[in-house]
């Protein structure tokens, strides 16, 4: 089954992940993670997300394109990234997920995937 994990990062993890003082210090802890992920043949999918301040919103209101800047929810930590992997239960999902090394605060959620449309 599938599942998705996904990553919560604060204002500061984002920073960190492109600050040259800060950058290998996020990298370490995160590599060995990603890298334990894909030796384990589980990774369907995955990306890294650019900062908030980068996303756009867009809804649909009386046939017209409304666009906003930034994210839609308005919380300190935001979706940093993720992974699908496919694994046989959610128990084996939330042990994948319990190894993330996140900082403080880190969060990752878990969500079964909806099986194919077909």
């Amino acid at each position: 089954m599938n599942y998705s994990l996904l990553f919560y990062l604060s204002p500061e993890e984002f920073e960190a992940r492109k600050d040259p003082k800060k950058r290998e210090a996020f990298w370490k802890g995160f590599l060995p993670y990603m890298q334990a992920l894909k030796d384990a043949g589980i990774v369907v999918a995955g990306a890294g997300l650019e900062a908030p301040g980068a996303a756009r919103t867009v809804r649909l209101r009386d046939g017209q394109r409304l666009v906003q800047d930034g994210p839609f929810a308005d919380t300190k930590e935001q979706l940093g990234g993720f992974f699908i992997i496919d694994v046989p239960d959610l128990d084996t999902a939330l042990d994948w997920a319990a190894r993330y090394p996140a900082g403080p605060g880190g969060l990752v959620e878990v969500r079964p995937n909806l099986p194919p449309v077909s």
